[in-house]
């Protein structure tokens, strides 16, 4: 069987869309979907790529600000991940989030797009207090399989493997991938549809020799994460406010 040939793809989602904590050397940042889009290009010549995805956006708000555009740019590759922003929100629906999910994907098949979306990991050995969200994750994650077993888009479950919780993977506020967490996301997701000479190797733990990163004390943690988080979200605010999305239209994928 051949490998599928991409044309136009499109990134839909939050901050882990966006490329947070994955610094691009240019005052940005790169992100598991450019480097998808950086090997998609590199094994075929060329890709036409979008992202569109904005940090601090809850599903419903994905679905409502970016499927529109990105149906309008007819992609033949779609990912599409979001839930975090809904998990840690007080009012939390699994329910809602598998429909908007679900609503999504469908429209992206039918437009003729492959869609991919993935799981989160086990958290609770990466976040302080992440006992407390295990329960959000693990229904979050549910519902991001669900969507997927309902419209037939392609589902990366990265909670099935325990690499994905490694610390090492995660930057220093704990919540986002850093540039090895991002490599390892756009690895999974290029085996699974179909990159050439890609491998299963991603799945593999990591040795001991791997990067060790200096992790924080959970008091300083706590100072310097969770508290602006929760003053943000007590006064309705969001880390998207303002922003607009780093790559909103199609362009040519460049490959260094």
């Amino acid at each position: 069987m051949h490998a599928l040939r991409f044309e136009r793809y499109v990134a839909l989602g939050d901050s882990s869309t966006e490329g947070l904590d994955d610094p691009d050397g240019q005052g940005g940042y790169r992100g598991w979907a450019n480097r998808l889009a950086e090997r998609i290009a590199a094994a075929q010549g060329s890709l036409l790529y979008a992202n569109l995805g904005v940090r601090g956006l809850r599903t419903r708000q994905i679905r409502d600000r970016q499927l529109e555009p990105a149906l309008a740019m007819r992609p033949d590759l779609a990912t599409l991940f979001s839930g975090t922003n809904d998990a840690v929100s007080r009012g939390f629906n699994p329910r809602a989030v598998l429909e908007d999910l679900a609503f999504m994907q469908r429209a992206l098949i039918a437009g003729g797009a492959t869609v991919v979306s993935f799981t989160l990991p086990e958290l609770t050995n990466v976040l302080p207090f992440g006992e407390w969200l295990s329960p959000r994750v693990h229904a979050l994650n549910e519902a991001i399989r669900g969507a997927c077993a309902g419209t037939g888009a392609i589902l990366v479950d990265f909670a099935a493997h325990p690499v994905a919780s490694d610390a090492r993977l995660w930057s220093e506020d704990r919540f986002h991938a850093n540039a090895l967490g991002h490599t390892l996301i756009s690895h999974a997701l290029a085996r699974a549809i179909g990159v050439p000479g890609v491998d299963d190797s991603w799945q593999r733990p990591f040795g001991d020799d791997a990067v060790q990163l200096p992790r924080e004390s959970s008091a300083r943690w706590v100072v310097r994460h969770l508290i602006p988080w929760a003053w943000r979200h007590a006064r309705g605010r969001s880390s998207g406010d303002g922003r607009i999305a780093k790559r909103p239209h199609l362009a040519a994928m460049q490959v260094e």
